[in-house]
């Protein structure tokens, strides 16, 4: 019989010298990229970890199959292989050290089939990829389509058909199930090998199994749609927490009326996004004109970000408001908040302040529920107010708030901010928060309103050192 001949001439093999080299390379390459996939930790809500790690996982299969391939090529090299005409023979496993079971199994075979004699010849790999033993003998052409899922024989078929008949290359993949039951992805590709007519006398192919590689592939696109969803969806809760906090925040920049009209307060506030996070927080700041000519002051804090945090703020102060306007002195007020937030669906922390102005008297009534005091600026000095009793809210059931008094005076600046206004970790060198907003005095009696006040403030803490959001409300007493 004439020699079979390729369809397409083979190429001129490369160096052995150059394949060792890129075999040591590949070898490399994948213990680090191994080292970087066994050093991501992946938490279950962590989605931008799971995708990291997917494309490890898929990178560590590529350059697994670049292995096997350059061993091949290698193989292929040797003195002592005879250069017979014939399908390429599977290599072993490439040595790339330990990385799980699925490293070591086979992942590519070879087969050809010969026309004129119906044999049949399947390398050692091949069996193992199809769950077989030798002694079973090789599957025809026919025979590898009953294993093949009902929907991708068709696509087997025509291959097949287009190789022998057309003289086309095959190249396609589908899935099969071996013997034990398992369900494999192969990836085929092959030749007719042509007799000196022309004619198709035999048909070789190499099958891969890629079951694998295709799961990397379908874990790095999950994990690639879960975290843009996921990304999506802080996108939104963003943008709903922002229109809801500007909604129920409102700014502030003017007086509130009192019959005592020397007397009433000048109130400016401000709210300062955290430079850490891109969720809004729970924060809140208000002033309200309350019936009798008296003012209700107000700035808090509720664990937690997102929609969630914001909508429970804009309940805490709807009810703050609500208890204010119909007469509840701070300290009880405070005490109907704590109760409030404990038979919340969604279970929370809060710290607040709530001052009730007299203009009248000009007295000063407040209480807080495990929050910074009020600091009080009077003739270039400021201090802190000594803090009645008083437990974060949610934290205890029952708690008892205290609630304490004091006499102001024309001029005096009262500055009301959430914790988030300082840093959570300070340097030894450097002054806490309080400390800082004190040494602000001088300037505090220097300026002409109290929008002055806080632009003072946010020229103090307004760059990126906080790492939570926080508000800051300033009045000031009219003589």
């Amino acid at each position: 019989m004439p020699s079979h001949l390729y369809a397409d001439p083979p190429a001129q093999p490369p160096e052995p010298g150059s394949v060792d080299a890129l075999i040591s390379q590949t070898r490399q390459l994948r213990g680090e990229v191994d080292a970087v996939r066994r050093d991501t930790v992946v938490d279950d809500d962590d989605a931008q970890g799971r995708w990291q790690r997917a494309l490890c996982d898929l990178a560590v299969h590529h350059l697994d199959d670049i292995g096997e391939h350059l061993g091949q090529l290698k193989e292929g090299l040797a003195p002592t292989v005879p250069a017979t005409v014939g399908p390429p023979r599977a290599a072993p496993a490439p040595e790339t050290g330990p990385a799980g079971a699925e490293a070591q199994q086979t992942r590519v075979g070879s087969a050809e089939w010969n026309l004129l004699t119906d044999e049949v010849s399947w390398s050692d790999e091949l069996f193992q990829i199809f769950g077989r033993s030798p002694e079973s003998g090789a599957l025809t052409l026919d025979e590898l389509g009953s294993t093949l899922f009902s929907e991708d024989q068709p696509l087997l078929t025509a291959m097949v058909t287009a190789c022998l008949v057309d003289g086309k290359p095959i190249d396609g993949e589908f899935r099969i199930v071996r013997a034990d039951g398992r369900v494999r992805t192969l990836h085929m590709r092959g030749e007719p090998v042509l007799d000196s007519d022309g004619c198709t006398a035999t048909m070789w192919a190499v099958l891969r199994d890629v079951s694998e590689l295709r799961r990397s592939q379908r874990a790095v696109h999950e994990s690639r749609d879960s975290l843009q969803r996921r990304q999506e969806i802080a996108r939104t809760e963003r943008r709903l927490a922002v229109e809801l906090q500007e909604a129920v925040l409102p700014p502030w920049r003017g007086s509130l009326r009192s019959p005592h009209g020397s007397r009433a307060l000048d109130i400016a506030a401000h709210y300062l996004p955290s430079a850490t996070s891109a969720l809004i927080g729970g924060d809140w700041y208000d002033a309200l004109e309350l019936p009798g000519g008296q003012s209700l002051l107000t700035v808090g804090d509720l664990t937690g970000h997102g929609v969630t945090a914001t909508s429970g703020m804009a309940m805490m102060l709807g009810a703050l408001r609500g208890m204010a306007m119909a007469g509840i002195e701070p300290g009880p007020l405070m005490g109907w908040l704590n109760q409030l937030l404990e038979a919340s669906v969604q279970p929370a922390l809060g710290s607040a302040v709530c001052c009730r102005y007299d203009p009248a008297h000009r007295i000063l009534s407040w209480a807080q529920a495990g929050h910074p005091a009020p600091l009080l600026f009077r003739h270039g000095q400021g201090r802190s107010l000594l803090p009645p009793e008083g437990v974060l809210l949610g934290a205890t059931s029952g708690a008892a708030y205290g609630q304490a008094e004091e006499r102001l005076e024309a001029g005096d600046v009262l500055v009301l901010h959430t914790d988030g206004l300082t840093p959570r970790s300070i340097e030894f060198s450097k002054a806490d928060g309080a400390e800082r907003l004190l040494a602000l005095a001088p300037h505090f009696s220097a300026a002409r309103s109290a929008q002055d006040c806080v632009r003072l403030v946010i020229g103090e803490f307004g760059e990126g050192e906080r790492e939570d959001d926080a508000c800051v409300l300033v009045a000031r007493v009219g003589g």
